[in-house]
């Protein structure tokens, strides 16, 4: 039997801490939202069609980045999803030009999902500084208390702005499949850092 050192206990102790200060349950226990002001809590997902992996972290410090949360795949592609992916990428040019890094993170279960995002992704190449990942089994989206644990749903559509810092300086969660964030609120918010 393994006994657990004492500083890995402590280093697990103060990640679930870290976590915890940053989302919060509401009265019926559900996790909340992160919030403007709060240190975004990191991740380092795959990005899709690729090896590579994307670590928020490591993104951050080279400027503001935008943090998109799709739907993903709740059984299907959800359309309203193509539509903000597609404008976003038809301002990639003016994105650039005020974030580092805008990541859309295509949540859904593990179980061919990767095949689900290829096929959302389609013959399409995402412009800088637009790049998708995967959140395999939803860990992120639960992490940031953006699950949608309803049948048939995965992830509450949100955008964040996170400065330079890490810390989120604007988001907007949706708690419908629509009221998805235009390119002009994003660039708004991106103006005022």
């Amino acid at each position: 039997m393994m006994i657990p050192r004492v500083c890995d206990v402590a280093a697990c102790l103060m990640f679930f801490a870290a976590i915890a200060a940053n989302v919060h349950a509401d009265d019926d226990g559900r996790s909340q939202p992160l919030a403007e002001g709060a240190k975004a809590i990191n991740f380092e997902l795959p990005v899709v069609g690729s090896k590579d992996f994307i670590e928020l972290q490591q993104e951050y410090k080279k400027g503001p980045v935008v943090v998109i949360v799709l739907r993903g795949y709740p059984g299907y592609q959800c359309p309203l999803c193509s539509k903000q992916v597609n404008s976003l990428a038809n301002r990639a040019k003016a994105l650039a030009q005020e974030a580092s890094r805008v990541i859309l993170v295509y949540p859904g279960e593990a179980t061919l999902l990767q095949r689900h995002a290829e096929e959302f992704m389609g013959s399409r190449t995402l412009p800088a500084p637009l790049v998708m990942v995967r959140d395999d089994a939803m860990e992120m989206v639960t992490q940031w208390g953006l699950r949608w644990d309803s049948p048939r749903e995965t992830a509450y559509p949100a955008t964040y702005v996170i400065d330079a810092n890490g810390r989120v300086a604007w988001a907007k969660v949706s708690n419908s499949h629509a009221g998805r964030t235009t390119v002009e609120e994003i660039m708004k918010e991106l103006r005022k850092l």
